[in-house]
């Protein structure tokens, strides 16, 4: 495929989304304050940012709410408590995953939802479940995904088939994850190729989900873009999981797109994400990440590591290979 764009241009098809409350929240147990959420919903309203992901539709018989932030289950009148109506230009999206969501009791019609857009999160031997529940959220009137985590991990084979169902169903767009942030640029430019041949064929977008864990998670997502991936998860301040995720502001600052403007960003790192950081959150590139990401693991060995402050480096890559 040809590069598409350049550096000095902007492409119209381009659409930046924030999933700082979902993937953050794996940081903090969503447990956000209304005041941040509602200044990350209207800073990203001001930067130009078009979708905004307000967390899980996690199911109340698998998490106890007592446990979790409202963000782990965004319900209707959690996130209307937050945005009204919605009057603004920015779409809100949801994730569900894939054995841990009732979507068919806990997600509503569209016309009765401020919600606009489901991701299915999925793992390539879960495919079809995926599949039932876009076309479940598809028929009450959603934008869908359908996001295949752990993509590092996967066959060849295992990828095109699980391409090829996707394509047949009624979603919008595919998203490439690279969850254990073990995937390097020319591996990236590969991955998103075979994706967007697919949506080429059957009339879908691509979305690229980057972890940072080998501070890869900006190169591979522009890496990506120059291919012809369209939608881009950011956070701000990377916050996510682990070592968290393409950053909001290195996106909004690289993008040459008029309507996206970094300053709102920049405010809100300032004035409320710094408080985050200040409590105790922690997330971003550490060495255990860095190995996890090398050696393509999951990375809850580092993120025990890492909340245990260990610095014994040498010993847990030595141990990582007991999990090979």
């Amino acid at each position: 495929m040809e590069k598409k764009g350049t550096l000095l241009s902007y492409r119209p098809d381009v659409r930046v989304f924030d999933a700082t409350l979902r993937d953050g929240g794996l940081v903090n147990d969503f447990r956000f304050t209304d005041e941040f959420v509602k200044n990350l919903y209207q800073a990203n309203i001001k930067a130009g940012v078009d979708y905004m992901e307000f967390g899980y539709k996690a199911s109340a018989d698998i998490f106890p709410e007592e446990d979790f932030g409202p963000w782990k289950f965004c319900k209707e009148e959690d996130i209307r408590r937050i945005v009204g109506d919605n009057d603004s230009d920015l779409k809100i999206a949801v994730m569900a995953d894939v054995g841990r969501t009732d979507f068919r009791r806990d997600i509503i019609d569209r016309n009765e939802s401020v919600i606009d857009m489901v991701r299915v999160a999925t793992y390539i031997n879960t495919i079809p479940a995926a599949i039932e529940t876009v076309e479940y959220c598809h028929e009450k009137g959603y934008e869908t995904t359908i996001n295949i985590m752990a993509i590092s991990n996967d066959k060849e084979k295992d990828i095109d088939e699980a391409l090829e169902l996707i394509g047949q169903s009624n979603v919008d767009g595919i998203y490439i994850v690279d969850s254990y942030g073990s995937i390097y640029p020319e591996q990236m430019r590969d991955l998103a190729d075979k994706y967007l041949a697919v949506a080429e064929k059957y009339g879908k977008y691509i979305g690229i989900h980057a972890h940072n864990n080998q501070q890869l998670a900006f190169a591979n997502t522009i890496e990506a873009l120059s291919r012809g991936v369209s939608f881009l998860d950011v956070t701000v301040s990377g916050m996510g999981r682990g070592a968290g995720n393409c950053a909001s502001e290195m996106m909004l600052g690289f993008l040459k797109n008029p309507k996206y403007n970094i300053l709102p960003i920049l405010d809100f790192l300032e004035k409320d994400m710094l408080a985050v950081k200040e409590s105790g959150a922690i997330w971003g590139y550490d060495i255990p990440y860095l190995l996890t990401g090398q050696l393509n693991q999951h990375p809850r060995s580092a993120i025990a590591a890492t909340k245990a402050k260990r610095t014994d480096y040498r010993k847990f890559y030595v141990d990582l290979f007991d999990y090979k």
